[in-house]
């Protein structure tokens, strides 16, 4: 029976047999909303017994309703203490830990895997659920830098996932072999690993919760070295899934995030927007602070790359109340508002307090870029040299390029432009490769003033009118007015106008009306009104044609 014959039921009228067999119905083909009103139903009038309530658990957990699912799966925990099933009861008590890990409620969390191994310790035989209760050590030792102790106890995992056919504790505890091996720099080690462990989850062998468990951690630790072709795959295939399961909430967000941040790296920074947003209300919605705070700093991003410097703020402030270190994008931010003081001591401040290598890898290139605009380029070179050794371990091409980038940008700062050319044609052909047009527009940039340094005025016009192309495709405003000054098409500054007030302009120039381009900016009415006046009166210009004039002539559109 599909959804629609199921809807054709009055809730009211059904019998608790009748709501049973619709929920596992509905369990069963993944339709989790309609399944987990059923069970609710059904539990309303009488008590479930032990594997629907765990069914209504799965449901509550699926659509996103937090709360509803720890209660159900307490329920549960009793439900299998009171049959005396205390392995099945140790289960449960793992699964509210890890969410209440999830959640940051750490005591909480302890105190439910304490339960949980009292319990095991009755039993008088091994059995899977002693593999899982491995799995929270292993991330304790991660997260406290322990490699050789995380990986010892993730093997320990799988050898009990293997001896008792545990497919969902196997793939778990090999996605975290390789994960360790990846902190380790094994990077080829560590994602043969990873593949394995997916080939289980795009096979659909494991539990839904498992699958995409697995799905959003490797996806996040592909991102974390820059292995961009990877993620991009993975979370294709996890977007399938979502597709796959309409009623599914909970992992819907976190994949948004995702595509989120890929779409922004490829240059559709508009569907990253949109996608960012739509997991913000999502992951709002499922109780998610973590990727709830992850999606608001993607936001924040594609704001402050744009030129929408107030909007990336309040949405980095945002990524910052649900916990989240709002780093390095805030201090591009301010360094973007030439506040290169703050910039400085953000990023110092942040660096100084990150030890662990894998998180430094994405505060590095922040580090290098703000350290040459502070005119501190000793300090920039340790930087970069720490990047290219990161680079060379773990290999990825965006590594490599990030590092080649900074390189050549730090030999531009000492003035040796034909030794920066090498290293910026490295890093414009690797951005290239991986498709990431913001970053290779950035290279070309450089590639032109390291022309134009070495006489060659006709490579350097080519290079920047290339990258300007690009930034104005994407809407780079902050980009295209720097560029617009190296090439000399900004006469006086463009007469002191913002990156946003030249954006405004150019939409000016091109017949659009105060509301359209609200629109077209998703800015307030009053906003464009404000901006239209400012441009009037830098540019001593008395109508929207002579400001058209005026663009024209200095070559702004």
């Amino acid at each position: 029976m599909g959804r629609s014959d199921r809807q054709q039921f009055n809730s009211g009228s059904l019998q608790e047999a009748d709501q049973l067999v619709l929920g596992r119905e509905a369990y069963e083909e993944r339709a989790w909303d309609d399944a987990y009103r059923f069970f609710w139903r059904a539990g309303e009038a009488a008590p479930l017994a032990v594997d629907d309530l765990e069914r209504l658990a799965m449901s509550a957990d699926l659509t996103g309703r937090d709360e509803e699912y720890l209660r159900a799966l307490e329920r549960t925990h009793h439900a299998y203490l009171d049959a005396g099933e205390c392995r099945r009861a140790a289960r449960c008590a793992f699964w509210l830990g890890l969410r209440l890990v999830f959640r940051g409620e750490m005591a909480q969390a302890a105190g439910w895997f304490g339960r949980a191994h009292r319990l095991l310790e009755r039993e008088p035989h091994d059995c899977a659920e002693q593999g899982y209760l491995m799995l929270p050590h292993v991330e304790q030792q991660l997260a406290s830098g322990n490699l050789e102790a995380a990986y010892a106890a993730a093997s320990g995992a799988v050898e009990i996932g293997e001896r008792f056919a545990d497919v969902d504790l196997v793939a778990c505890a090999r996605h975290l072999q390789g994960r360790v091996l990846l902190r380790q720099r094994r990077t080829a080690e560590g994602f043969a690993l990873l593949d394995e462990a997916m080939v289980s989850v795009t096979a659909g062998e494991l539990s839904p919760l498992l699958t995409g468990l697995i799905y959003c951690s490797v996806i996040e630790a592909c991102q974390q070295v820059h292995a961009l072709g990877r993620a991009r795959e993975w979370t294709s295939a996890l977007g399938r899934w979502c597709a796959e399961q309409p009623q599914l909430i909970s992992f819907s967000g976190t994949c948004l995030m995702h595509r989120a941040e890929i779409k922004r790296l490829s240059g559709a920074w508009q569907h990253a927007i949109d996608e960012a947003q739509q997991a913000v209300e999502r992951l709002t919605q499922s109780n998610n602070r973590r990727d709830t705070a992850g999606a608001w700093y993607q936001l924040a991003e594609v704001y402050r790359l744009r030129g929408d410097f107030d909007v990336a703020e309040q949405a980095y402030r945002s990524a910052s109340q649900h916990g989240f270190e709002p780093q390095p994008g805030l201090a591009l931010l301010r360094l973007a508002e030439r506040h290169i003081d703050a910039a400085a001591a953000a990023i110092r401040r942040v660096m100084g307090a990150t030890t662990d290598q894998v998180r430094r890898i994405r505060l590095l290139p922040a580090h290098v870029e703000i350290m040459l605009a502070a005119d501190d380029i000793e300090e920039a070179r340790r930087a970069c040299h720490e990047l290219a050794d990161v680079g060379e371990s773990y290999g990825t091409e965006p590594l490599r390029a990030l590092a080649a980038h900074a390189r050549g940008a730090v030999e531009l700062a000492e003035g040796e432009a034909q030794a920066a050319l090498t290293w910026l044609r490295q890093a414009l052909e690797g951005w290239q490769q991986v498709e990431a047009p913001y970053e290779a527009a950035r290279v070309g940039v450089m590639i032109g003033q390291a022309c134009r340094a070495l006489g060659d005025n006709d490579g350097a016009e080519l290079e920047l009118q290339a990258a300007r192309t690009v930034f104005r495709q994407l809407g780079a405003m902050p980009d295209l007015s720097r560029v617009d000054i190296l090439l000399g098409m900004r006469s006086d500054g463009a007469r002191g106008l913002s990156a946003r007030e030249l954006q405004v302009l150019r939409l000016v120039a091109a017949g659009k009306t105060n509301k359209q381009i609200a629109n077209e900016l998703d800015l307030s009415g009053k906003t464009v009104d404000r901006h239209v006046s400012n441009i009037f009166n830098k540019l001593d210009v008395p109508t929207r044609a002579a400001a058209t004039a005026w663009a024209y002539e200095h070559r702004l559109v």
